[in-house]
């Protein structure tokens, strides 16, 4: 076999799994579920260039344990809550995603108490691509929410579809390009 076929046949190799790539996430955002998610931009500090946010999300938790612990510091004790174990899994329940606890689970999360209800906080598993010319979201008042609208595959972090800014309980999608 000359080497312009062996060079051909490996391009097409490369092509087809790409493409089978491609169709499966566009199967899965055809065919998967879709929820509004709570989210929160954070800077990653890593070497990946391009315009992107990294989002962690924020979701109710459930089946996590509270413990109490004082903490010395210097201007007195303090009490704090801690919740165990540190990890999670996402599961999808009627419209709303909840992080639910699993020792070996796939997900690191920080979960704490917010006005008496149980909060997860699953770090940094999200990134959302910006288009080149396009700035990033502006979160222009103290009470705006970030959310981002996801696919929920069967296994693996959501996959962000677009943004949207809560403004007094109103959740309006930013507009893509």
């Amino acid at each position: 076999m000359k080497i312009l076929y062996k060079g051909l046949l490996l391009g097409l190799l490369q092509i087809g799994i790409v493409s089978s790539l491609g169709a499966k996430l566009l199967y899965d955002r055809a065919h998967r579920p879709r929820v509004w998610i709570k989210s929160a931009i954070y800077d990653p500090n890593l070497p990946i260039r391009g315009k992107y946010l990294a989002l962690n999300i924020e979701v109710p938790a459930e089946g996590f344990t509270g413990r109490m612990q004082t903490l010395p510091y210097a201007s007195g004790p303090k009490e704090y809550e801690f919740f165990s174990p540190s990890r999670c899994d996402l599961v999808l329940r009627g419209n709303q995603l909840i992080a639910v606890a699993n020792e070996q689970g796939e997900f690191w999360v920080n979960v704490s108490r917010r006005n008496h209800d149980v909060v997860a906080v699953i770090n940094g598993e999200t990134a959302y691509f910006l288009p080149e010319h396009q700035n990033g979201p502006v979160l222009r008042n103290r009470g705006d929410e970030l959310w981002i609208e996801a696919t929920i595959p069967r296994k693996g972090p959501p996959r962000p579809i677009r943004l949207g800014i809560k403004r007094d309980g109103v959740l309006t999608p930013l507009p893509t390009e």
